[in-house]
């Protein structure tokens, strides 16, 4: 995700420090989390646990509660370490820190007997890894929404700062790949101009790929034609806009385009609005803490347990509870 100021750190931090980023597949994959290197240190001791959601002052996790983990909470005030784990495309040695937390409760999570919901009160501001990695989500999220429709003309120099691998690229038209070059790019939809009728293509679905460098990546950006151009001396090709699908634009994509974009501005104020949460359409599955991964959303947990109080454990699962494991 490239390097990150410290002032840019510190603008994440107050603009975005309560909101929510849910771990979807999407996420993972965009952040790098390495799930196998997750897990809680309590003590001596150590458990696997997958990160649910996470904000800059607490996080969600999903452990087993038949591991041990429950009774050790009592002699250690609730108190347990989180570790986390990203892999950096710039790097082959993963990101990994701690964050100090406090357990205020846990809960069922969906109809596992065995797994739990747990939520963790940061005791201290996270590692400036976490903000610099969960801010650039969230600040590609809020100016794919309010900065739509802002064009990046396709020049030389734009080419170099964005990571475009080339403007001479391919629209899928009804499965059937056609060539094209690229004028304009934005988060909402781009310009391109290939051979072909305008009449024949206007209101088509169609896929944009578009390839970047540094690390490879392709995105397919599926949307329609809305308008087209002739072109000057060329009657045999034809300009056309194509307008993204809304809530299919991949978040790699925002943050391409938002890290371009942010280096052409100056830092914003803290904003008076920003989304309650940031997520994808379905979390992330437990699925290295029990043998059935739990489908259920976080809604369909039951009210969590508070930990001012004795914590008690769940009623016992009639297989036995797998022992604690210490991580590789």
């Amino acid at each position: 995700m490239g390097v990150i100021t410290s002032q840019k750190i510190a603008s994440f931090y107050d603009r975005f420090k309560t909101i929510n980023v849910t771990f979807s597949k999407e996420i993972i994959q965009v952040t790098g989390l390495v799930n196998q290197q997750v897990y809680l240190k309590c003590g001596g001791d150590f458990w696997p646990c997958v990160i649910y959601s996470s904000s800059f002052e607490m996080a969600k996790v999903a452990a087993n509660t038949q591991s041990g983990l429950v009774e050790k909470l009592r002699p250690a005030n609730n108190m347990v370490s989180l570790r986390f784990c990203f892999k950096t495309p710039d790097s082959d040695t993963p990101v990994t820190f701690f964050v100090s937390t406090r357990v205020c409760g846990y809960s069922p999570y969906g109809n596992s007997g065995n797994i739990a919901l747990f939520s963790l009160q940061f005791t201290q501001r996270p590692p400036d890894d976490l903000i610099g990695i969960i801010g650039t989500v969230l600040d590609a999220n809020v100016n794919s929404a309010k900065r739509s429709e802002e064009r990046i003309l396709l020049t030389v120099e734009s080419i170099r700062k964005m990571g475009l691998l080339s403007k001479e690229t391919a629209v899928f038209i009804q499965g059937v790949p056609r060539r094209c070059i690229l004028r304009d790019v934005s988060f909402s939809g781009a310009k391109l101009i290939m051979m072909g009728i305008a009449k024949f293509l206007i209101t088509r679905e169609a896929a944009l790929r578009i390839d970047f460098d540094d690390p490879r990546e392709s995105f397919l950006l599926k949307g329609s034609f809305v308008r087209s151009e002739e072109v000057e001396g060329r009657k045999e090709m034809v300009a056309l806009a194509i307008k993204f699908t809304g809530g299919a634009v991949p978040m790699g994509y925002k943050i391409r385009i938002n890290n371009y974009i942010s280096q052409l501005r100056v830092e914003p104020k803290p904003e008076s609005a920003v989304p309650a949460e940031v997520s994808g359409t379905e979390p992330a599955a437990a699925q290295k803490t029990s043998g059935n991964a739990p489908k259920a959303r976080e809604g369909d947990a039951s009210p969590e347990v508070p930990l001012e109080a004795p914590l008690e454990a769940p009623p016992e699962a009639p297989d036995a509870a797998p022992s604690p494991s210490k991580p590789a």
